[in-house]
């Protein structure tokens, strides 16, 4: 019997091969985050394009999703020309970036997420790295400990003790928080308050590089909200 290459069957063939390529990178998503509460995925290819391991477009929509102890309320993202290990996957084995993939996205943290993050190991590092560079003479021999986290307009306040709970120093942190550039963070207006008594305020400012490989077009501040847009590129 003649093999059957109607245009149908081929649809057909492509089809299956499209969502095994949704599932396969759903399933590699879900492996990057210990949670996500909402996830969807759409790719827009043609049978060429994907029998070959080229995605030229992928939308990625997750909601309440937690990536290394950092809690992320919404977050959108699209990337283009993704070369991906094709072959494999279609033989069941999981998906594999093949080159850096710059990804495009709209980022939103709510503040009682951003309160559930502060245990986390990238955020308190962070935290703790600007604190010691505020008050070396505190921090040097004292670990601190985040508390909470209060958005305002473009401003940032934090609470930490130093030191031992049974024989710790409170301290509350604030400071405006503004984008340089596309990849440097400037904190301004900071100000360290231990007791109502100011160690540090004034015009004090602190710089933090976020790296060659982000690029943030927007960066704002709202009472109870995050709100970033811009690019990042994700390494294989």
């Amino acid at each position: 019997m003649p093999e059957d290459n109607s245009p149908t069957k081929n649809s057909n063939k492509i089809r299956l091969i499209t969502n095994a390529l949704t599932a396969a990178l759903k399933l590699w998503l879900k492996a990057q985050v210990s949670q996500v509460s909402q996830l969807e995925v759409e790719i827009k290819a043609s049978d060429r394009q994907i029998l070959s391991g080229c995605i030229p477009w992928v939308s990625i929509f997750a909601s309440h999703a937690v990536y290394q102890g950092l809690y992320i309320t919404r977050i959108q993202l699209i990337a283009e020309n993704i070369q991906i290990n094709i072959g494999s996957i279609l033989k069941g084995k999981p998906l594999r970036l093949l080159e850096i993939v710059p990804v495009v996205g709209n980022l939103i943290v709510e503040e009682k997420d951003l309160n559930n993050s502060l245990a986390s190991e990238l955020l308190s590092t962070a935290l703790n790295d600007v604190l010691v560079k505020l008050l070396p003479e505190y921090c040097f021999q004292l670990k601190p400990t985040w508390h909470k986290i209060t958005l305002d307009y473009n401003q940032i306040i934090l609470w930490t003790n130093l030191g031992a709970t049974t024989e710790n120093t409170p301290l509350e942190v604030r400071f405006d928080l503004k984008l340089i550039g596309n990849r440097e963070l400037q904190l301004t207006h900071i100000q360290v308050m231990k007791n109502d008594i100011a160690l540090l305020e004034g015009e004090h400012n602190y710089h933090l590089d976020l790296g060659s490989d982000v690029d943030i077009q927007e960066l704002s501040l709202i009472p109870g909200q995050l709100v970033c847009r811009g690019r990042i590129n994700v390494n294989p």
